[in-house]
């Protein structure tokens, strides 16, 4: 059986949602599916007369079953949407008008937008409950045409630690893209109210995605006088970023708002005490006992949280233990491949 799959920009660039995207055609041409790949422009946030031309010159190769990455699909004209093929599937990591750093205008076109296209398809497949819910409350689709399939997460060896001394202070690992959404600033706002403690961060995560939020990020950290205590790492490949948790004592997650949370999950599997903020479906993601979750955007009680776990040796041990033991129930990637093939049968594809 054949599959469609039109995702935007580049397949292997380095974020959850493309990361996802690869293991989702692996994981169901290993079933025996043929996948098809059709590249569309990088169009989101904001569509340009010229990408709209091109992505419905590629989408006109299209043939059903097709499945549209919403970071594409739902910034296309209705237009465009309505003459695909069907069965026609979203796949929506989270809804593009609750991206942080977006006007106003724009924010408000793209919901309105997503809502038009996500009422064209046959089926939406999300990446949590969470967006399920927010889907079937603030853009209409019925809860029959959802479907769920969360990430799936490597087993992987039980993180080691920096091996610091107390006299050292613990080492902090952040994962994101440096984007207004991640939250970075906000980090590093609580990391600048913690002077008197001994800890070092390590912000792994594109700086090209959204230069001047880097640019941004990196004058907050030289005017907080952090140079010597938080270093931008820049992107890594998935295997260099497990290498570097498995380095770290403690991850944090200060993100404004996340579909899922895949760097959070992988903090889990590594057994990594974790400070995180409850930002979309964090607040779902992390069990109870594996780490301390703060309100998003709370920049005191994002230091209050940290600081007691920097300060708190045995404290950092039981979370990391709950951590680890949470990480071994964590569902894998056959886990998600299989929800996601039953959904295709489901829909006639």
């Amino acid at each position: 059986m054949a599959l469609d799959f039109a995702i935007p920009g580049d397949m292997a660039t380095l974020t959850g949602g493309y990361g996802y995207n690869r293991r989702l055609i692996a994981g169901l041409e290993a079933r025996g599916r043929n996948v098809r790949v059709l590249g569309l422009p990088d169009c989101f946030p904001d569509l340009t007369v010229g990408a709209a031309v091109a992505a419905r010159a590629a989408l006109s190769a299209a043939h059903a079953p097709l499945m549209v990455d919403s970071l594409a699909l739902c910034a296309l004209p209705p237009e465009i949407a309505a003459a695909l093929p069907h069965p026609l599937i979203a796949l929506v990591h989270h809804p593009l008008g609750l991206e942080n750093g977006l006007s106003p205008a724009l924010a408000a076109h793209l919901v309105s937008n997503e809502r038009a296209v996500l009422a064209l398809c046959d089926h939406v497949l999300v990446t949590s409950a969470m967006t399920a819910a927010r889907l079937v409350v603030d853009f209409g689709v019925e809860p029959c045409h959802i479907s769920v399939a969360e990430p799936g997460t490597d087993a992987r060896s039980r993180a080691q630690g920096s091996g610091r001394t107390a006299q050292q202070g613990p080492l902090l690992v952040a994962a994101g893209s440096v984007v207004p959404r991640k939250g970075h600033d906000i980090l590093v706002a609580a990391m600048a109210r913690l002077p008197h403690m001994v800890w070092s961060l390590d912000i792994i995560g594109s700086l090209t995605r959204d230069p001047a939020c880097a640019l941004k990020l990196q004058a907050q950290i030289s005017a907080n006088s952090l140079g010597s205590r938080i270093t931008l790492r820049g992107e890594h490949a998935p295997e260099t970023l497990a290498a570097a948790m498995a380095r770290a004592d403690i991850f944090v997650m200060p993100s404004l708002y996340e579909g899922f949370g895949m760097a959070l999950t992988e903090a889990l599997a590594a057994g990594l005490a974790v400070v995180s903020s409850d930002g979309g479906a964090l607040a779902a993601t992390l069990p109870q006992g594996a780490g301390l979750m703060v309100a998003a955007g709370d920049v005191e009680a994002l230091a209050a949280a940290l600081a007691r776990v920097i300060g708190d040796a045995p404290l950092r041990s039981r979370l990391a233990e709950a951590a680890w033991l949470a990480g071994q129930t964590l569902p894998g990637w056959d886990d998600t491949v299989n929800k996601v093939a039953a959904m295709l049968q489901g829909v006639g594809a």
